[in-house]
């Protein structure tokens, strides 16, 4: 990231122009494949979700930045941090505890199960989560599918909540592998993660907040194991 004194893009259509009749159908069609392809479980949805975004940028001739990639000050990272903590506490603290009592259930996190004390899987899941994760993840939800779905659906507050709702869905579902409780955290996240790109202009916001948020949860359970919630 490098330093940028601009005011921050908050827009998520394609240029902050009226996307012409044809884009919209290719749009839509992006739109479609990506969501079969998360509610499929098709082979590791966000890899088919980073591969579509490759295509959709090279059939435009554009680049990451079009789809919110774009600079961002050196300031964002203490405040995406700060953001990480907070917005894990809220987790653990109220959603998590809430949803475990009236479910019955909890957040199966068997997948990590012989994190607890391995360091050699603690640094792997780092490298996963800045880079699958982070930077995957939210190039492939709150990036290519957000993007374009804002196209489809217009720039209009509505609309635009509507795409950010249905994405953060898409992100939960493709996280079904840690039960309803894993889905529903998720999706929430996916809200928060939509929410700090939309305000701060650029996805490198939810990068960052993703990455620190995951980078909190693996060395908690690496030190004391997993943690469902506070209460």
């Amino acid at each position: 990231m490098t330093m940028d004194t601009s005011a921050p893009d908050t827009r998520v259509e394609h240029d902050g122009r009226r996307t012409p009749r044809a884009w919209l159908v290719v749009a839509g069609v992006e739109v479609a494949l990506g969501t079969a392809a998360v509610i499929a479980d098709l082979a590791l949805p966000t890899l088919v979700l980073l591969l579509l975004a490759g295509l959709s940028l090279a059939l435009r001739r554009e680049g990451p930045a079009s789809l919110g990639l774009r600079r961002a000050p050196l300031s964002l990272v203490p405040k995406m941090l700060a953001f990480a903590a907070a917005w894990s506490l809220f987790q653990l603290g109220v959603t998590m505890p809430v949803a475990n009592h009236v479910s019955g259930t909890r957040q199966d996190l068997s997948a990590f199960a012989g994190l607890e004390g391995d360091l050699g899987m603690l640094v792997t899941l780092l490298v996963l989560s800045w880079t699958l994760a982070a930077l995957g993840e939210e190039l492939a939800y709150r990036g290519f599918l957000l993007t374009r779905m804002s196209q489809v659906l217009g720039s209009g507050r509505l609309a635009v909540a509507v795409a950010v709702v249905a994405t953060s869905v898409l992100f939960g579902v493709a996280h079904s592998e840690q039960g309803a409780i894993g889905v529903l955290v998720v999706s929430l996240d996916g809200l928060a993660f939509a929410w700090l790109r939309l305000h701060h202009g650029t996805l490198w916001a939810p990068v960052l907040a993703h990455g620190f948020n995951n980078t909190l949860g693996f060395v908690t359970f690496f030190l004391v194991g997993p943690v469902h919630a506070l209460w």
